[in-house]
């Protein structure tokens, strides 16, 4: 039987991969704080990576792994402790990275290749490009090239979102009444649903012809903005919705910002090459499989109904949405 440990896997990503690996039958130890419960059907190890001393029960843990994933965003050296700790007990490391890693300006239809900022695997926390980039070295350092998978990832929504981006917009429409709508309508959008990523992720942890950089989120054109927010609506929308198109031009004239009071969204330049225009082939030849946003759209719906209608928020990021004063006064209500 396949053994694989999670490090975390009661938030977002690392739940998706702890709720996917159980579901393939696999034996799944996830390593966490003990804030919240653990997913069912795995074997918990509870430590504080921060904190001095606190890899204690998992170095003292009997257990080897065939895999680990980590999806660490924050202090390289937390990685680096990690990955010295379990370079003789683990067959292979799988680090879940962030596209934006590639130096700025990150160019349209960018790949692996494509140049990154610099990182120190000793580090503190920096800044989330260059403390993942870090985080990168630390595993290779550790466990060289062909042990380990650096996955790569743009936008990734679905369920256990905590950051706020889709459900805010699932929120957004369920209100009702004029939504302002970020154009232009047919701008390409690329995201990666958090369980295709997951499943990804497990194929990678066991395939040995699987190493090295990979982009991970949809091909470009995957949807637009119009297919994305026509499926928030249909999923969440009140009977009075109604979303209005402002341009590129507009919006920053009212004074709103892209990715953050707009989530998702960027107007087409530098911004929307480096998320929404990556070369992802490689991954494609390895085996992703992206499934339709109006799934991951219903899906997430469906998860944030069942939590009483607030998804949780990471305290290490800032708030999404619009204000509702701030929307109505650019569409002149």
């Amino acid at each position: 039987m396949t053994k694989i440990l999670v490090l975390g896997g009661t938030d977002f990503a690392g739940r998706a991969v702890a709720e996917a690996a159980v579901a393939r039958g696999w034996e799944v130890t996830v390593f966490h704080r003990g804030s919240g419960p653990a997913p069912e059907g795995v074997a918990a190890l509870h430590g504080d990576r921060l904190a001095d001393g606190g890899l204690k029960e998992l170095a003292e843990a009997a257990d080897d792994w065939d895999a680990v994933i980590d999806t660490w965003s924050a202090a390289p050296r937390v990685v680096r402790d990690s990955a010295r700790l379990l370079k003789e007990r683990v067959r292979r490391y799988v680090y879940v990275s962030s596209i934006s890693v590639h130096t700025w300006p990150i160019p349209a239809g960018h790949d692996e290749s494509a140049p990154v900022v610099d990182g120190d695997p000793d580090a503190d926390t920096t800044d989330y490009a260059a403390d993942k980039r870090g985080a990168e070295l630390a595993v290779l350092r550790e466990f060289g090239e062909e042990r380990s998978v650096l996955g790569r990832a743009g936008l990734i929504l679905g369920p256990y979102e905590n950051v706020g981006r889709l459900p805010w917009w699932l929120g957004r429409m369920a209100r009702g009444g004029p939504v302002l709508a970020p154009g232009p309508r047919e701008l390409p959008l690329s995201l990666i649903d958090v369980r295709d990523m997951a499943e990804w992720l497990l194929d990678a942890a066991v395939r040995d012809d699987v190493s090295g950089a990979y982009n991970l989120v949809s091909p470009k054109g995957h949807t637009t903005t119009e297919e994305f927010l026509d499926a928030v609506v249909r999923t969440s929308g009140a009977p009075d919705v109604e979303l209005r198109w402002l341009t590129p031009e507009q919006i920053e004239a009212a004074g709103i910002g892209a990715w953050v009071e707009l989530p998702v969204w960027t107007p087409p330049g530098e911004m929307h090459d480096a998320m929404h225009d990556a070369d992802v082939s490689r991954a494609l030849a390895a085996g992703l499989r992206c499934r339709p946003v109006a799934e991951t759209v219903a899906d997430t719906w469906a998860w944030l109904e069942s939590v009483g209608g607030t998804a949780p928020r990471r305290s290490d990021r800032n708030a999404k949405g619009l204000d509702p004063a701030k929307e109505a006064a650019a569409l002149g209500l």
